[in-house]
């Protein structure tokens, strides 16, 4: 790209008030800041949006993105607990367009969002925020309570599942990897899972609701 061509399209930006995908790194953003356009949801409670933030309110429920499938790439998910702690999710990994609530639990993967999984008889280990729900092991605990922002990068490359939170690693899942024994009935199925599919917001409950400032994103770059 010139340097003319370049500056013509950051021009066009600062006017229309948007900024081209390349100015952000690569990123394309997935929620637009006023409403959910591009977005469906399923199963009970719902999501608004309130102050441009996607707000949660009960639930369990769950918010997918309607572009299609995903994978080979790196998701960018922005948010904050309105309390102290509340619990949510960023469901992966669905085979199917979600018609209900539990066929992404039991078929897809949800990268917890918890800091304090305890609070409910769940082990840390296994269920803390960053974790593939009951089936990986946290590598560190990084999780900022609310109101504090949280960064939380996905990556989906072929069957691998990384996620760093707030720039730690949090989980580095390959499938095929010894998982935990199931212990509860509302804790997923074990088995594999596409390398790619659906992806979506959970609304967990009356007393858990969380706030999503930013959904993004990338292709997979060569050197993650």
């Amino acid at each position: 790209m010139t340097k003319h061509r370049l500056l013509s399209l950051l021009l066009l930006a600062a006017l229309s008030g948007t900024t081209p995908v390349a100015a952000q790194g690569g990123w394309k953003q997935l929620f637009n800041g006023k409403d959910l356009s591009g977005w469906r949801h399923v199963g009970p409670g719902g999501v608004t949006v309130e102050n441009g933030l996607i707000r949660t309110q009960g639930g369990m429920g769950l918010l997918y993105w309607t572009g299609g499938k995903i994978g080979n790439c790196t998701l960018r998910v922005v948010f904050r607990m309105r309390d102290e702690n509340d619990n949510s999710g960023v469901f992966i990994r669905i085979p199917i367009q979600p018609r209900e609530e539990w066929l992404p639990v039991h078929y897809g993967y949800e990268v917890q969002i918890d800091n304090h999984p305890e609070r409910s008889q769940e082990d840390v280990e296994h269920h803390v925020t960053g974790t593939l729900y009951s089936l990986s092991s946290a590598l560190a605990t990084p999780g900022k309570p609310g109101p504090e922002w949280n960064t939380m990068e996905i990556t989906l490359d072929g069957p691998r599942t990384i996620v760093f939170l707030n720039g730690v690693k949090v989980t580095n899942y390959t499938e095929g990897q010894p998982v935990p024994v199931r212990k509860f009935d509302f804790e997923p199925q074990r088995g594999p899972r596409p390398n790619e599919g659906w992806f979506g917001l959970q609304n967990h409950s009356d007393n858990d609701v969380v706030l999503f400032r930013e959904v993004a994103i990338r292709p997979l770059m060569k050197h993650e």
